[in-house]
């Protein structure tokens, strides 16, 4: 829905109009939020940076606290977002539309799927699927032998099970739990707290109307948002922590230069004056292009190493991968291992359930801002499968790729990750390419891409929640979102200083917690609100 404007408004060329709307800022900045979130950066991010070694040693028995005593949380999590959403995807609910009967749908349907993935899976996705599969094949779950054939069978499987449906369902949950009330509720608040507003007043009203305007400033609400916050330039600051030093090796290998902190911090300054110009360019013209490309440039570079590389041993351990894992399921999610001392589980499956679950709340209200008109069932469906595949084949090709080097003495993958690290590892298995300088620089632009496009969707997230209105169709100001850009650079500078991506494990983990309690609350939410409108519709559509 657009902003009214009066009869004295300049005529304005119909492909602009949008990108002029996003401008209006009658709206207004909420400064409580804005200013409380400024805070938490500087209270987090100073104190690491002035105590690096004192704030590392926080960081790291916090995550051995949660992963030990609560990681049996996450599991129980993973399964229980699956099933509500296979619920709500195939059952009464699944054909309810986000929005208005008259409610168009606004995006094709491969410049949704490219925007999700893009603000969904980052250049993160780049980093574990190329070199993840070298810690399973050391360290193998199950008690199975370091490597062994099982190891490489489990190596090759684990990370497509990690960046599969059960995370995609994470991020779908509150996609679902917000766009229903804000579309559908015409709830004039893009903030998390939207997916609590049955419980936030919402569930005493009957009508489609705005007076609900109270329950979204209530003080719940406003922790939920604080909450919020929190967990995306936690969970956003974890990832350009993979992201940046994979592509500064990729920088130092094209241009000769040795690999410094401060190399890391150009490459970071390179991806904010990317994803700067495109959130100043907002959604349409900056957002879904830049995205749109980066889909396809990603997947050219797959097709290109899928058949250049060895194609016959991608394809078939890419199908044994899918074999082992469908059987496997439900032991891969629930396996704890109490008996042993492994800690493959808290040190894997518990990190990445916390990864999507800090990130849920900003995949979720981006995924709102661009689902309007369409179903429940279309949402829940498409992320859950495209996401799935998207992930699946990048861990397909460029995994497997660098396993098979391994298997056949081409290249000591896993010893080179142990000695010059994980990201040294990454521009070697693309060096055994040919062409091998100009695909790291494909690497390299598809991952800095990756990671703007990922910021310019958080920045403006974050943006939209420290308005204090905005209705469906509406942006917030350029200004405001060119701020959060910039600003969401702070944290992962201060992460980068501490060193080791054991700090970005535990960034991630302890900014999770509270939003897997507000999970909970959400779900319920949303299954009342549904059955709620569902019963007016009924008793509406009964004898009078």
């Amino acid at each position: 829905m657009g902003v009214t404007r009066g009869p004295e408004a300049p005529a304005i060329e119909p492909e602009i109009q949008p990108e002029i709307q996003s401008e209006i800022e009658s709206a207004g900045v909420d400064w409580p939020s804005f200013l409380t979130c400024i805070a938490v950066v500087l209270l987090v991010s100073l104190p690491l940076v002035l105590f690096p070694e004192a704030g590392g040693r926080l960081l790291t028995a916090s995550y051995d606290f949660i992963a030990d005593r609560l990681g049996f949380l996450y599991a129980f999590a993973g399964f229980g977002v699956s099933v509500l959403l296979a619920w709500l995807a195939f059952g009464r609910y699944g054909k309810v539309k986000l929005g208005r009967d008259e409610d168009d749908v606004e995006y094709s349907n491969f410049s949704w799927t490219a925007m999700l993935f893009c603000a969904g899976v980052g250049a993160g996705l780049l980093y574990w699927a190329t070199i993840e599969w070298t810690s399973y094949y050391d360290a193998p779950p199950f008690g199975v032998a370091p490597r062994s054939p099982e190891a490489a069978d489990w190596a090759s499987t684990y990370g497509i099970f990690h960046w599969g449906i059960t995370g995609w369902c994470f991020y779908c949950l509150p996609t679902l739990a917000i766009a229903y009330p804000y579309y559908t509720k015409r709830v004039p608040y893009l903030r998390f707290s939207t997916g609590c507003h049955y419980f936030l007043g919402g569930g005493k009203e009957t009508s489609t109307d705005t007076s609900n305007e109270p329950a979204a400033e209530t003080t719940a609400g406003r922790v939920i948002d604080l909450f919020f916050m929190i967990s995306l330039l936690g969970g956003a600051g974890a990832s350009l922590g993979f992201s940046t030093p994979m592509i500064t090796a990729c920088i130092a290998r094209l241009t000769g230069l040795e690999v410094t902190f401060g190399l890391e911090v150009f490459s970071v300054l390179l991806c904010v004056a990317l994803f700067a110009t495109s959130v100043w360019f907002g959604l349409n013209r900056g957002i879904k292009r830049l995205s749109n490309l980066n889909l396809v440039l990603a997947f050219v570079l797959l097709l290109f190493v899928l058949l250049v590389g060895p194609t016959l041993f991608l394809l078939e351990t890419s199908l044994k991968s899918l074999v082992l894992m469908v059987p496997n399921f439900a032991k891969m999610n629930w396996w704890t291992d109490p008996f042993t001392d492994s800690v493959f589980f808290r040190d894997w499956t518990v990190f990445y359930w916390a990864w999507w679950i800090a990130y849920a709340p900003f995949v979720g209200l981006f995924v709102t801002r661009i689902s309007r008109g369409r179903t429940i069932r279309q949402v829940i469906l498409g992320m859950t499968l495209y996401g799935s595949l998207g992930g699946a084949l990048f861990y397909m090709i460029f995994g497997n790729f660098g396993l098979y080097l391994e298997l056949s003495n081409t290249l000591a993958v896993t010893e080179v990750a142990r000695v010059a690290g994980e990201h040294a590892a990454i521009v070697a298995i693309l060096d055994q390419l040919p062409l091998a300088s100009l695909v790291i620089l494909a690497f390299a632009v598809v991952s800095v891409i990756f990671s703007a496009t990922t910021y310019d969707s958080a920045s403006y997230i974050l943006a939209s929640s420290a308005t204090r209105r905005l209705q469906a169709g509406d942006d917030p100001p350029r200004w405001h979102r060119l701020f959060w850009a910039v600003t969401l650079t702070i944290l992962p500078l201060a992460l980068m200083f501490i060193g080791g991506y054991e700090v970005m494990q535990t960034a991630v983990l302890v900014v999770s917690l509270p939003i897997l309690g507000i999970g909970v609350f959400m779900s319920v939410a949303l299954v009342k609100q549904l059955g709620a409108d569902q019963a007016g519709r009924t008793a509406g559509s009964g004898p009078q």
